[in-house]
């Protein structure tokens, strides 16, 4: 069973000026106005947030079904750009994983993975018991997985009194936040190797390529960074 209390205190480290779940409703109230514009009704954008639950994902979702792209297709192109997940996973579940806790809840924890709850995650694991980790996770996972849902559904009933350029504020407000996390988690020189470098490679790529440039900056940055740290320790 899951731990009540700890579930709760993962619940309630949403609350607060600095949560991330602020965020994460602008976006997706302009991701339900947005869907409501492309012609989906009310309970395909409710699921999109419901079982997809991935911003990117969805807006590829949605933009190869208006242009008719096959099922496999669409799976592909979905798949690819959640791959981002997986090194987060690979970085989070372990510090999570207890031999007395069944695995059911570590399968199922996976859906809530996102870079907001990821964010809390691992701000927080270390002032929870070890035993009692993966039920913060699901708390804090159920927080922001329920934020996504209601702010999609709030965002397509309010879609008529979004217009284009309110629309990209409240898209870009989320990404913003997480830049600024990130300046935040600046407490070694290799994250800020990532940080800095990647900040000015990116704008520098995108002047020769704009579909590569996140990619390859977060790749070139990311790779360097971690390079110098295995070298120096740090």
């Amino acid at each position: 069973m899951i731990n009540s209390k700890v579930f709760f205190q993962g619940l309630k480290s949403l609350q607060g000026s600095r949560s991330p779940a602020i965020p994460l409703a602008a976006c997706f109230i302009a991701l339900g106005a947005l869907l409501k514009d492309a012609g989906f009704n009310l309970q395909q954008s409710a699921a999109s947030s419901l079982f997809t639950y991935a911003l990117p994902g969805q807006l590829v979702m949605a933009e190869s079904l208006l242009v008719g792209a096959s099922i496999l297709n669409i799976f592909i192109a979905v798949w690819l750009v959640n791959f981002r997940l997986y090194p987060m996973t690979v970085s989070l579940f372990p510090l999570l994983v207890h031999k007395s806790q069944p695995k059911w809840k570590y399968y199922l924890s996976c859906h809530f993975l996102a870079v907001s709850s990821w964010l809390i995650a691992k701000d927080s694991y270390k002032k929870i018991d070890k035993r009692n980790r993966i039920d913060f996770w699901i708390g804090v996972g159920v927080g922001t997985w329920s934020t996504a849902i209601l702010m999609t559904i709030a965002g397509y009933l309010s879609a008529e009194y979004l217009n284009k350029d309110m629309m990209v504020g409240l898209a870009i407000v989320n990404p913003v936040y997480f830049f600024c996390m990130m300046i935040g988690a600046m407490k070694n020189i290799s994250i800020s190797i990532a940080v800095i470098l990647g900040t000015i490679l990116g704008p520098l790529i995108y002047l020769y390529s704009a579909e590569w440039s996140l990619l390859f900056a977060g790749l070139i940055a990311g790779t360097v960074a971690f390079l110098f740290g295995e070298k120096n320790g740090v």
